[in-house]
Formats: structure tokens, C-alpha cells, sequence
């Protein structure tokens, strides 16, 4: 708190809330007061604002500073660099991670909290130019032999090919559930934000907002559903010219090396921590407590920007290749 903060609340004591945990509460209350001084001002015999009404801008313009740090959020805090041997790096006082591949290595990094069901927001830029052969790689994982995943990889391609992205659902070690899309923008020229909502009921992968994949739980028909183990977030940018691109056909310019990807503004706010075999959320959580992500579903305008991108951008779905099962689909795909 600054000095004329502090002199306000001295002058004023029962200001001082506004630094309690209820502070919210109390910050919108005085937003009202701030405008019924503001109505005041207006009358004719108000020619200044009085000592309060300069108190209250104060104050106000304090809790939104005091706020907004305390909610922000930085790769320092939140990621642990795994591997690259200085090829990944951490910028701008935590703001940007950056990822770089070479000849001889690529990077990676993993967040330090465990995740069971989230909502969760990464924005990238990815390689631009000739990225043939490289992948950038951004996922939710867990451990073990029947591990869950959760999949975003970007195949990179010649310049002015575009990119694909690749999605991919592991359940109990089992995936083969790839479905793959075009972009309807260039993702190297800025960043784009990728999210994944992960609750009890389905999974749904989401591009600036706009809905591209949902994997609905479908224990109902002995689809096994990630739900009992907490994943890790993971990112990673490697070489695997030997089937990104094209099927292995285009290989890797490492005179266009390094390869560099970029990371901003991480949102793990509305997701569920793991830690020391508990959940930060509560049995009881709901949209009361802000948890409403818990129970969320496509509304009817989600659904059909989610027909439009698959009408239009989707360049391969498991659901639909006889040639990959001849014996018949898999159960889960009656229910997409």
C-alpha cells in the first residue's frame, strides 16, 4: 500500500477491508460509493471532489494494482525447464518461454503442478518458415504404463504449406483416437491461444476460443475415460522428419536451425491441483464457487462452430477410416 493509501484508510478506517480476503465484495460496493460521489459532484455547490471521493479513486486504482499482481501469473512459477541444455529459456521476468531445436537436440518443459480436470489456456506462436519435419508438441500427460493424454501437436511443413494439428486421446494406455485439422489462420505469424477443457464428462479442444474436438465419456459403452489420474502439462519442440511431414517425405532444413517456438500467457485458474493425493477442488465444488467448467457443455452456438471447423478445416478423423477398421469402429465414435 502506497503513502496516500495509507493515509486514507487512516482517515478512513473501515477501508482497510478492502485488503481482506473479501475484498471482492467490497470492491465492487465501492465502486457504487465512488459513483454516488461522482453524482454528488455534480450538483452546483460541489466546485471540488471532496477528501473521500479522492480517497476512493485512490484506493480503487490500488486494489485493482494489488489484484492484478496477485493473479498474474509466470513460467518461473508455474514450469520447470526438463531438457534442452539451454535450448529452452525462460524471458521477459517469466511473461515468455521460448523453445529451440537444433541438429543436435531440441527443448522441453513440464508444469510443476499435477492436474486432475482443468481448464486450461496456453497461447503459442509456433516455428515459423520452412518447419518440415520439426513438431512442436503441447499435451497433458500422466505416468506409467496406462498412462492418460491428452494431445496438441503441430507438424510443421514448407513454407506456405500450413501446419497440421494433430490431436490425439490416451485412456489406460490406449490412443489411436487421432483427428486432424488445418488452421484457418498462419500460427507463426502470432500467438493463438489452445485450451483444453477436461471435466468428468468430456474433453474439448478449443483454438481462440472456437471449439475444434470433443471426446465424450463413454464408459457407458467400455470406453475406458482419463478421470483417476492427474496429469502433468508438457511441451516440447524435436525432430521427427521421419513421419511429420508428409509421411517422412520432407525432411528437416538444419540450415533453417534453430527452430524457435514461443509461450505466453499460461491460464490454469479454473483447474483442479493434485497434491499429496487431494484435489484443490471439493466433492461439493459448483458453479457457485466459480467451478461451473465442472459440469460445462458445447451450447448450441459452440456446436455449430465445432460442425464448422470440422466441415471445413478437418483433414482426418479415426471415426470415419473403413480402411483403418474393417471390423468396425470403435464404440466411442457412435457418440461424436
Amino acid at each position: 500500500m502506497d503513502d496516500r493509501a495509507r493515509l486514507c484508510v487512516g482517515k478512513h478506517p473501515h477501508l482497510s477491508l478492502l485488503f481482506s480476503p473479501h475484498s471482492h465484495i467490497i470492491f465492487a460496493s465501492l465502486q457504487q460509493l465512488q459513483q454516488q460521489q461522482k453524482d454528488r459532484q455534480n450538483t452546483p455547490n460541489m466546485a471540488f471532489p471532496s477528501t473521500s471521493s479522492l480517497c476512493i479513486t485512490t484506493l480503487l486504482l490500488v486494489v485493482v494494482s494489488w489484484a492484478t499482481s496477485a493473479s498474474a501469473r509466470n513460467f518461473y512459477q508455474d514450469f520447470d525447464i526438463t531438457w534442452g541444455d539451454g535450448r529452452a529459456q525462460i524471458l521477459n521476468n517469466g511473461d515468455l518461454l521460448t523453445l529451440s531445436l537444433d541438429k543436435a537436440s531440441g527443448s522441453g518443459f513440464q508444469s510443476k503442478n499435477e492436474y486432475l480436470f482443468g481448464k486450461i489456456d496456453m497461447q503459442l506462436k509456433l516455428v515459423p518458415g520452412n518447419s518440415a519435419g520439426t513438431v512442436t508438441a503441447y499435451y497433458l500427460s500422466s505416468n506409467g504404463s496406462t498412462w492418460d493424454e491428452i494431445d496438441f501437436e503441430f507438424l510443421g511443413n514448407l513454407s506456405g504449406d500450413p501446419y497440421i494439428l494433430h490431436t490425439n486421446v490416451f485412456s489406460q494406455g490406449k490412443g489411436n483416437r487421432e483427428q486432424q485439422f488445418y488452421l484457418w489462420f498462419d500460427p507463426t505469424a502470432d500467438f493463438h491461444t489452445y485450451s483444453i477443457l477436461w471435466n468428468p464428462q468430456r474433453i474439448i479442444f478449443s483454438v481462440d476460443g472456437t471449439p475444434i474436438r470433443e471426446f465424450k465419456n463413454a464408459e457407458s459403452v467400455g470406453v475406458p475415460f482419463p478421470k483417476a489420474q492427474p496429469m502433468r502439462i508438457f511441451s516440447s519442440l524435436w525432430n521427427a522428419d521421419d513421419w511429420a511431414t508428409r509421411g517422412g517425405l520432407v525432411k528437416t532444413d538444419w540450415t533453417q536451425a534453430p527452430f524457435t517456438a514461443s509461450y505466453r500467457n499460461f491460464n490454469a485458474d479454473n483447474a483442479c491441483v493434485w497434491s499429496s493425493g487431494s484435489s484443490s477442488c471439493t466433492s461439493s465444488s459448483s458453479s457457485s464457487d466459480g467451478n461451473a467448467w465442472l459440469a460445462e457443455e458445447l451450447d448450441s452456438t459452440s456446436q455449430e462452430r465445432l460442425k464448422w471447423v470440422q466441415s471445413n478445416y478437418m483433414i482426418y478423423n479415426y471415426c470415419t477410416d473403413a480402411k483403418r477398421f474393417p471390423q468396425g469402429f470403435p464404440p466411442e465414435c457412435s457418440m461424436s
